[in-house]
């Protein structure tokens, strides 16, 4: 393309322009625990074939595709049955209706339940022995009331923050909150 970009990043370009208008940009309204990574001041509704969710927090920076991911919980209210991925793993998931102040996109594709994954630091990893795409357990929770996740995914790279990633239905049923510490369970600890 012309200016640089591949057609997957002209694609969320012309997206964001049509939720927020011309000359939009993300603004930062939090950093998250990955490096770069930001919660949005901007929202958007998410509209599915059962219902709505209002209020729904951009994360920046932009992705090279449109990507929303939901909740379990979310999807009986949406209406939507998206699968359970690994982020950018869009092929074959559901589309959805995403409603900004300026307007209104029908996506397609693009909606997952993200998988539970450790973003892991590559000088974590190398010291515990993981690959990236290993998997693990992970427990976590209040002292003797522990939740233990199987088929935990670790994703290693030298731009991550090790951090463990769980959706908000996980985080709840195991009684956590952001920040909290967890422990790695090695596949013969498990």
């Amino acid at each position: 393309m012309r200016d640089g970009r591949s057609p997957s990043e002209t694609e969320v370009a012309a997206t964001l322009t049509k939720l927020f208008g011309d000359g939009f940009a993300l603004s930062e309204h939090a950093p998250l625990g990955q490096p770069g990574q930001f919660a949005a001041v901007e929202t958007v509704s998410l509209v599915g074939p059962r219902g709505r969710i209002d209020d729904v927090r951009l994360i920046g920076p932009p992705r090279n595709e449109d990507q929303v991911e939901i909740s379990k919980s979310d999807e009986f209210v949406l209406g939507v049955d998206a699968p359970v991925r690994d982020s950018g793993d869009l092929s074959g998931t559901p589309g959805i209706v995403l409603e900004g102040p300026k307007g209104r996109v029908s996506l397609a594709s693009g909606v997952i339940c993200a998988r539970r994954h450790v973003h892991m630091h590559s000088t974590d990893a190398a010291r515990l022995q993981l690959r990236d795409g290993a998997i693990v357990a992970v427990r976590l929770g209040p002292r003797g009331e522990e939740t233990t996740f199987r088929s935990v995914r670790v994703r290693v790279s030298d731009r991550f923050a090790t951090q463990l990633h769980l959706d908000v239905d996980e985080a709840n049923a195991a009684r956590v909150v952001a920040g909290e510490g967890a422990e790695l369970l090695l596949e013969h600890d498990a």
